[in-house]
């Protein structure tokens, strides 16, 4: 029971993280609001993996990768969901970052012998792309299109190639050599020194200000739930889910957490639920309902029978 509270808890804070960007970037710059977020959370992180006295990696090929998986799983992706939001609400966003499910299955057909696509897939990634064609739709207004809603949307759909591909990344080259809270710190402070790094160039070369505005109680409190609370005791949270449900079980998160992120968007920022998000929700959600759920599984089997049998058999 205790394991399915977490569970849901963990969709209801991953699912409010969007709210909270959008919140954000009203008045801070995208890569402050993330800095912040991945700063606070590696340091609390870190503290835990000290106090539990964890085994760290001792090879500097595995630190090379966790680093790696911190930038392009965390920095990057964090950073392209808050320009993102920038633009678009903050439950369309959490519409289009389900579609990490969809990149996912390409990236694994090339990476893995075992996650090939089948027809069920192929017909679950149709569906699911064709619902991103429609949310396109919304940035088509009397026969101009509207540039900042569109790149907006890209911006949130290469946060979740970014996901697709280092979580896969991760999956092939560190999988079971370090333990999940290690991990998780390491890779927090690898985002946490690629987010300077970004910020620097941005001051240095854009128009990106050097110092943070002035925080209003309200936005303060947004920032350390995003930080504290929906990426520190989220992760961890999320481990013990894994272990106590196991991880197929785990994921299944990944269903909850949009359908979260758009009502509250609808219900706390008063956004828009016009017939493009909500067909092209729907579109998207039945894409991942195809390619994972077993009531399909007569798409593969159908297949099968149909290949041609090889000679003498």
């Amino acid at each position: 029971m205790a394991a399915w509270l977490m569970f849901w808890a963990l969709g209801i804070m991953w699912g409010s993280s969007f709210m909270l960007i959008r919140v954000g970037v009203e008045v801070l710059h995208p890569l402050h609001l993330i800095l912040l977020r991945v700063g606070i959370a590696a340091v609390l992180l870190w503290v835990v993996v000290l106090l539990r006295r964890r085994p760290l990696p001792r090879d500097w090929r595995t630190w090379a990768s966790i680093a790696v998986i911190g930038i392009g799983n965390n920095a990057i992706p964090f950073t392209l969901l808050a320009y993102g939001e920038q633009h678009i609400e903050s439950s369309l966003a959490s519409v289009l970052q389900s579609t990490t499910a969809l990149f996912g299955l390409i990236v694994a057909h090339f990476a893995f012998a075992d996650e090939r696509i089948t027809t069920q897939k192929v017909i679950g990634l149709m569906v699911g792309f064709a619902g991103i064609t429609v949310l396109a739709g919304r940035n088509w207004d009397s026969g101009e299109i509207l540039t900042g809603g569109l790149l907006g949307q890209l911006a949130v759909i290469g946060s979740s190639v970014c996901y697709a591909l280092f979580t896969n990344f991760s999956r092939k080259v560190i999988q079971g050599q370090v333990e999940p809270v290690v991990l998780a710190a390491t890779a927090m402070l690898s985002a946490s020194f690629a987010e300077m790094a970004l910020l620097g160039i941005g001051t240095t070369f854009f128009d990106v200000p050097a110092v943070l505005p002035p925080m209003t109680p309200d936005l303060l409190l947004a920032v350390l739930i995003l930080a504290v609370v929906n990426t520190f005791v989220a992760y961890l949270m999320f481990y013990e889910v894994v272990k106590r449900l196991g991880a197929a079980r785990a994921t299944m998160v990944t269903y909850v957490v949009p359908a979260v992120g758009l009502l509250m968007g609808v219900i706390f920022l008063n956004e828009r639920l016009d017939l493009f998000i909500l067909v092209g929700a729907s579109m998207i959600f039945l894409g991942i309902g195809i390619v994972n759920l077993r009531v399909f599984a007569w798409l593969n089997r159908r297949q099968r029978i149909e290949q041609p049998r090889p000679a003498g058999d």
